[in-house]
């Protein structure tokens, strides 16, 4: 075990990680997975890393999706099967910039940003994407900016993919945050279709303004609240195009 240890602790230090760190996300994986079997504390990892302790295979399972790993080359030598990374779980990142080449981690990046997702030519307009499976439990929604809205551009170009808490749509007041990058965008829908942008609200609550970015060159437009705008909800995750 001494050889797969001083490996594992290469591995924790390139990903800047700690040993309370690496305790703390397996026991948020057993408790994720429902066995308390993954969950590795700081001591036991320690000892492990030092030669004087032997890992079970759930341990190395945790320590390979911790790591962005691909199990089985921490798993070779107990000839394991396969493991792939959880599904519908998003994987805590290192502590350190990483260029992704294989494991969990990469696996999750390309299912997020797709190569098509830069050589596709993005919609005309802004559109709110069908519910996956046509699930109606779930409180997020996900939509594409299209070419023609520019309300937000160049901090959203055409064709970003926006994940939006429909459950979050109360407009926030000034007060609530403090640049434009704290300040919440809504997703709308109006007359003339969806549209993404800050919102502003009136003392009255009467007319709700689409606010702009000021470099987008594009017009403020307003509505009388809930009677001519629909707040869909809150933009709260993005993934944007850098190319045209």
């Amino acid at each position: 075990m001494e050889r797969i240890g001083t490996r594992l602790r290469a591995i924790r230090r390139q990903w800047g990680l700690s040993l309370r760190e690496v305790e703390e996300r397996s026991i948020s994986l057993g408790q994720k997975w429902g066995d308390e079997s993954y969950q590795i504390s700081a001591s036991f990892l320690a000892r492990v890393e030092r030669g004087k302790h032997e890992l079970t295979i759930p341990k190395l399972i945790s320590l390979a999706t911790i790591y962005n790993q691909p199990p089985q080359d921490l798993l070779r030598q107990c000839r394991p099967e396969e493991v792939g990374p959880p599904q519908n779980h998003e994987l805590p990142g290192p502590n350190t910039t990483l260029l992704l080449a294989k494991g969990p981690l990469d696996e999750q990046a390309r299912y997020l940003l797709p190569d098509t997702f830069t050589t596709d030519l993005p919609p005309e307009v802004t559109t709110l994407l069908p519910a996956e499976d046509g699930a109606t439990s779930s409180q997020y929604r996900r939509a594409v900016i299209g070419r023609r809205d520019r309300t937000l551009d160049p901090m959203i170009r055409a064709g970003s993919i926006l994940k939006i808490d429909t459950q979050k749509r109360s407009i926030a007041s000034r007060k609530e945050w403090t640049n434009e990058f704290d300040r919440p965008i809504y997703f709308l829908l109006t007359h003339s279709g969806y549209v993404c942008g800050w919102c502003e609200l009136d003392k009255d609550s009467i007319w709700l303004t689409l606010v702009t970015h000021p470099l987008s060159h594009a017009h403020s437009e307003r509505w009388r609240y809930r009677k001519e705008v629909e707040v869909i909800g809150r933009v709260v995750a993005g993934a944007m195009r850098f190319t045209a």
